[in-house]
């Protein structure tokens, strides 16, 4: 039985339980901690993550309706701090400052909470058989000075080298930018598709492509849609920076190397709330950054903020 079918049956036991001791009493228009309609923004990189966050909350309270709009991070921003209906944002970085003196004219203080450890991961064609880069490498590919895939493997018969985005404004594009690029031009060979899906279509068609995606999309082995991907793509395995070590371990996005910060590209996955009172929008966020909620962000092969994971080291 999988992990996450155990979880389910958990979740059915919770909810048979509650009900109950549950009133009959309509809460359908009461806005709690667990009852109401609320919209709420996501980043589109954690929407496999906070789908089923969504779902596993509305199994547990039947009065609650959460609407979740999904958003690149540029749109998302523009929307949170414009639109009053908007309850909480999950989103891969905080408020800047300009955002926070937004609120503070608006008489809100909003408040973040972490709930989980997210990664970068990259993915090539199956037929690249360049899958292990060492940072420097990954680097002068994001910076543009590495063009080619013969720099990488003189053996190989790819050529020029193409890194392709889920699409403009994204929030892995602005991580890459800000960790790479630091203020100079972006390379001409950065391409932007119009989606997680249509990326790694691209780069499963596209030998010479480099696709960039957040770990949440590709780390849930459970998920059928999830082992569709992997078979289309092979996930890159990359080094720690270089330390002058003469011999290179090479880490994959998983949920271990990211507890241990072996893995080099990793970033926290947050809730900012806008809501001034004890509502539905706060009743969810302390969900997810609860107990069931960051089993299930575990169950998903990310990384909690949270709990404990537990890593066995085998013995050869």
């Amino acid at each position: 039985m999988s992990n996450k079918l155990k979880f389910l049956f958990f979740i059915l036991a919770t909810v048979f339980a509650s009900a109950c001791s549950r009133s009959s009493d309509s809460k359908a228009n009461k806005d709690s901690p667990v009852s109401g309609d609320i919209l709420i923004l996501c980043d589109e990189s954690y929407k496999p993550l906070i789908q089923a966050q969504v779902e596993t909350f509305h199994a547990l309270y039947q009065y609650a309706n959460i609407r979740v709009r999904y958003l690149p991070e540029a749109d998302l921003f523009k929307e949170f701090s414009s639109n009053d209906s908007v309850r909480i944002a999950i989103t891969a970085r905080s408020l800047n400052k300009q955002e926070e003196e937004q609120f503070i004219e608006m008489k809100i203080i909003p408040r973040e909470t972490k709930i989980a450890i997210d990664a970068i991961a990259f993915v090539l064609n199956k037929e690249n058989p360049d899958t292990l880069l060492t940072y420097e490498q990954l680097k002068g590919i994001l910076r543009g000075e590495i063009k080619s895939w013969k720099s990488i493997d003189p053996k190989t018969s790819l050529d020029s080298i193409q890194v392709v985005f889920d699409q403009n404004g994204s929030s892995t594009a602005r991580f890459l930018k800000e960790n790479f690029i630091q203020g100079e031009s972006v390379p001409g060979n950065w391409y932007s598709i119009e989606s997680n899906d249509e990326m790694i279509n691209y780069v499963s068609t596209s030998p010479r492509s480099i696709g960039v995606i957040a770990v949440s999309w590709i780390s849930d082995k459970d998920d059928p849609e999830v082992n569709e991907f992997l078979s289309k793509v092979n996930v890159v395995e990359i080094s720690s920076p270089d330390t002058g070590q003469t011999t290179k371990e090479y880490f994959k996005p998983y949920q271990a190397y990211i507890a241990l910060k072996k893995y080099p590209l990793t970033r926290d996955a947050l809730i900012i709330s806008r809501e001034g009172r004890n509502g539905l929008g706060t009743g969810f966020a302390s969900f997810v950054a609860g107990d069931q909620g960051q089993r299930l962000v575990r169950l998903m092969g990310m990384l909690p903020a949270t709990m404990p994971v537990r890593i066995v080291k085998i013995n050869q």
